[in-house]
């Protein structure tokens, strides 16, 4: 019945926050004739993840969406926590705190993309 999940993000900076997400390593994979775009989806390792204008969002499909703040995460894992946290940064990711030990066995940082979405770099540590 159902198939192909995908998380879409509300986006005040579509073609900054596209760019970023391209850097880290994800694949455009569509995009609308429209210039600038209201939606672009993003593609990395068989996940989906789209972006959608939240002026789109209330114009076109009658939402109210929320389109700044702690919303949503994106969860980026990864064999080198540190490397990883390094290289978002570099790409224009603000830091919210370096790598950390978490329950589990985890090793995770915290940055946040052109956008203000929270991005968790994550690791097992064993």
């Amino acid at each position: 019945m159902f198939r192909t999940p995908q998380l879409v993000l509300f986006t005040t900076h579509i073609e900054a926050t596209v760019a970023f997400y391209t850097a880290v390593g994800f694949r455009e994979v569509s995009r609308p004739a429209e210039s600038p775009p209201t939606r672009v989806d993003l593609e990395l390792d068989g996940y989906r993840l789209g972006f959608a204008t939240a002026t789109s969002a209330r114009e076109d499909h009658w939402l109210e969406p929320v389109a700044s703040g702690q919303r949503a995460v994106v969860v980026l894992w990864t064999d080198d926590v540190g490397a990883g946290f390094e290289r978002l940064v570099e790409l224009g990711a603000e830091p919210v705190h370096g790598p950390r030990p978490w329950t589990d066995g985890l090793l995770i940082a915290w940055a946040t993309d052109p956008d203000g979405h929270l991005i968790q770099v994550v690791q097992r540590a064993n």
